[in-house]
């Protein structure tokens, strides 16, 4: 009776264990140069304007079983905006968008992975920009995984959201005679991220 007692108690600690374990997954450094952080957002409410930050770093880890211990973190330099006009940028980096020297850094945190399907998934974490923090959902799918020329093992995925820059505190906007915006608030966000394992 009492070896089965024994028995019995092994196998649920086992089990607790087993339940209890970390999901084992592979951590990767974004590969800067294979990556891009891009946005395009309404100019006179007929035309987008489209643009990019250069300067960026972070990580993300996969399980080796699906999406969902999957994290992410990501921290972009405000001042390395690029939209191609320098004009343009001057003024994106002003007080009247970014504030970059009051704010040098906006950043990225996951939360969770929800909403799996397939090679799909979404991650819900906080964006903070402009000194406000909200939480967003980024819609992600995987690439692939492949291993480079040096034996590397690689990772990369595309991910898109959409915020309001109204929600962050970019309040700056001329108004139309037609009442629509210069500068639309709906600004919509493409990532393109290679990572190379840790």
């Amino acid at each position: 009776m009492r070896k089965q007692r024994i028995t019995f108690s092994t196998v649920l600690a086992l089990l607790l264990f087993l339940l209890a374990a970390p999901v084992s997954a592979a951590e990767y450094s974004i590969d800067s140069v294979h990556s891009e952080v891009g946005f395009k957002v309404k100019h006179l409410s007929i035309s987008w304007v489209k643009g990019r930050f250069g300067d960026f770093s972070g990580s993300f880890s996969l399980p080796d079983s699906g999406f969902k211990g999957a994290k992410a973190e990501a921290l972009i330099k405000t001042a390395s905006v690029d939209t191609g006009v320098e004009r343009r940028d001057n003024h994106l980096r002003s007080a009247d968008f970014f504030e970059v020297e009051k704010y040098p850094e906006m950043s990225f945190t996951s939360k969770a992975a929800r909403g799996i399907s397939g090679e799909k998934f979404q991650l819900v974490g906080d964006l903070t920009l402009h000194g406000t923090t909200r939480e967003i959902v980024l819609d992600v799918e995987l690439n692939g995984k492949v291993k480079d020329h040096r034996g590397n093992e690689r990772a990369a995925f595309t991910a898109s959201t959409t915020i309001n820059r109204q929600d962050f505190g970019l309040t700056y906007g001329q108004v139309l005679e037609t009442g629509g915006l210069v500068v639309g608030n709906e600004i919509h966000i493409t990532l393109e991220i290679e990572g190379i394992q840790k």
